[in-house]
């Protein structure tokens, strides 16, 4: 992790509660500089509420080609990407994922061209809210001054007991029924839109 963010995530935060999510109570992965916090509910009710607010899945397209995407998201821009030589991470158990090196970018892009500006409302989210609070930091780095972060994600927390320990059952876009859907839009898919281009 570069010095600036570990920099910026030991700074303290300048809110303590943004809607219902108590910051002291967040895992340091998931803080942001910004202190700007939604539970996966709240992001819908904002996005419900306010159509200048931009709704951006930050997650890979494998995420969201087999697990889905929420209806009401704005677009998928990658935040991290699987890494194309296939290296497997063995400790996590997985395939390694590359930084996408024109995230913030593309984010610029998707809000000149929606006629939205840097102090906009932009509500990121990941799996379960660590890759978006990496993401709203390098985005408040760039000026941007109002990015908030799902901090249940897509999927949810991991239960650590019961019926479904180890599985993503807690809260979360789609243990909160809230509205998703296996088919995804091409327009809403910017690396994909991007290559068909080139």
């Amino acid at each position: 992790m570069p010095s600036q963010f570990k920099t910026l995530l030991l700074a303290p935060c300048l809110l303590m509660f943004a809607f219902g999510v108590n910051a002291t109570e967040l895992p340091r992965s998931k803080q942001t500089v910004a202190g700007l916090y939604l539970t996966a509910q709240e992001a819908y009710d904002l996005r419900s509420k306010d159509p200048r607010s931009l709704l951006i899945d930050i997650r890979t397209l494998a995420e969201v080609n087999f697990l889905g995407m929420p209806t009401v998201a704005d677009a998928n821009i990658e935040y991290e990407r699987m890494d194309a030589q296939g290296r497997f991470n063995q400790k996590k158990g997985s395939i390694s994922l590359s930084p996408n090196l024109e995230f913030t970018q593309e984010v610029a892009r998707l809000v000149e061209e929606l006629g939205l500006s840097k102090d906009s409302p932009i509500i990121l989210m990941c799996r379960s809210g660590k890759r978006s609070a990496q993401a709203a930091n390098e985005l408040t780095l760039e000026g941007f001054t109002r990015v908030y972060t799902i901090t249940d994600g897509y999927e949810g927390d991991i239960a650590k007991d019961g019926q479904q320990a180890g599985q993503r059952a807690i809260n979360g876009w789609k243990n909160s029924n809230l509205p998703w859907s296996y088919k995804l839009e091409l327009s809403k898919l910017h690396s994909v839109r991007r290559a068909r281009e080139n």
